[in-house]
């Protein structure tokens, strides 16, 4: 199983990010609108979880290398790298996300 994150392609296999835009398919994002299709709060949600799950899963990948466990440092660095790259696309997101709320809140109507 690979990750795909839209732009940086496969970068391993522990979770993924998928792709967050129109007609994104988000397995476990069961909030939907009017219209049938999965909503914004519910694909938000979800890309957290998977991020957070992302982070969780290289924590313990972390703590069991250092109990002396049978993982290799590569797969750990790369869980740990996986995780940053999620959190920073995330917060890339959170950005724009706040940017165009500040735009529309200078509108004057």
């Amino acid at each position: 199983m690979s990750n795909a994150i839209p732009g940086l392609g496969s970068i391993g296999s522990t979770g993924s990010i998928g792709s967050i835009g129109p007609g994104a398919s988000m397995p476990g994002a069961t909030p939907l609108d009017q219209t049938g299709s999965t909503s914004f709060t519910g694909v938000l949600s979800n890309a957290v979880q998977q991020v957070d799950q992302l982070n969780t899963g290289a924590s313990q990948q972390i703590s069991n290398l250092l109990q002396g466990g049978n993982s290799d440092v590569s797969s750990v660095m790369i869980a740990v790298e996986k995780a940053d790259v999620a959190f920073q696309l995330m917060m890339q997101v959170r950005n724009k996300i706040v940017n165009a709320y500040q735009e529309i809140e200078k509108m004057q109507f």
